[in-house]
């Protein structure tokens, strides 16, 4: 009886996944956060990187691991029901699920990062794990990935309006992948508050004499919806369908571009042509 070719580690039995070793498989480890997104949208985005990733892996032929679906969103914690680490925290998280891997010798990983303020601490971790281990661990943020190209044909002079959190990309996102979990009946405006007597540019920051001054700011200090710029009005499950299909290709390209690497060094003489 022939057996499927399975693209997600869950659903895996241990020999199984031994036997896609001797192929040197690209991991993909998908992170996410279980945060707000506005009234009109699940606060679960780790949805999204969960089922891009599975795409990606189908696509490409990877293996997806499990996606950690809490992240580092200290700013959101004013609203109830998200779940935030702390930086020590998700930073060791992101070290033990690599070490999971590289202590087997598997060593093609890629992060699959759906929540981008997870970034800078993906990198504090990758680099500390070049530093102790020699091996290079490449991570793209899904959501930054998508080019300003794209933005223009969906969006039109509009898309700076569209773009932010609360509206797109992910609100598209999440109508194209899940429809019935959404509320757009709840979506609300993305006006900003103002703090200190002064306009914010989002929860980092306000602006004084046209410049930003960083300050720590919650997210209903911005806007009390927790809406930080786009409009969800413009956003469509047709955009979150072209958004997905490049977010899959691109990644799927990029997996197909590391396999021949040899993730402890990136001299290009020591790579195979792709």
């Amino acid at each position: 009886m022939a057996h499927m070719r399975k693209n997600a580690l869950k659903d895996m039995t241990f020999a199984e996944f031994r036997e896609r070793l001797p192929e040197k498989p690209v991991i993909l480890l998908p992170f996410g956060s279980q945060e707000e997104q506005g009234p009109h949208a699940p606060m679960g985005d780790f949805m999204l990187t969960e089922a891009i990733a599975l795409k990606v892996a189908v696509a490409s032929g990877a293996i997806a691991a499990p996606t950690v679906p809490f992240g580092y969103a200290d700013f959101f914690k004013t609203i109830p029901g998200g779940i935030q680490l702390r930086p020590s925290t998700f930073s060791a998280v992101v070290e033990d699920t690599i070490n999971a891997f590289l202590d087997h010798g598997i060593e093609h990983l890629l992060i699959l990062n759906g929540h981008t303020t997870n970034a800078p601490l993906i990198d504090h971790a990758v680099r500390r794990i070049r530093t102790e281990t020699g091996v290079s661990v490449a991570s793209i943020n899904l959501w930054q990935s998508i080019p300003e190209s794209l933005w223009l044909e969906l969006h039109g002079p509009a898309w700076a309006a569209a773009r932010g959190h609360g509206g797109d990309p992910l609100t598209s996102v999440y109508m194209h992948l899940f429809p019935d979990l959404m509320r757009m009946d709840l979506s609300k405006p993305p006006g900003r508050a103002r703090a200190f007597g002064l306009p914010t540019g989002g929860v980092n920051n306000v602006q004084f004499e046209g410049m930003p001054v960083h300050l720590p700011l919650n997210c209903d200090e911005v806007n009390a919806d927790g809406m930080l710029g786009g409009d969800p009005v413009l956003a469509s499950a047709e955009n979150g369908r072209r958004i997905v299909e490049h977010i899959v290709g691109f990644c799927s390209r990029f997996v197909e571009h590391m396999r021949g690497w040899d993730m402890r060094s990136p001299s290009p003489k020591n790579q195979k042509a792709n």
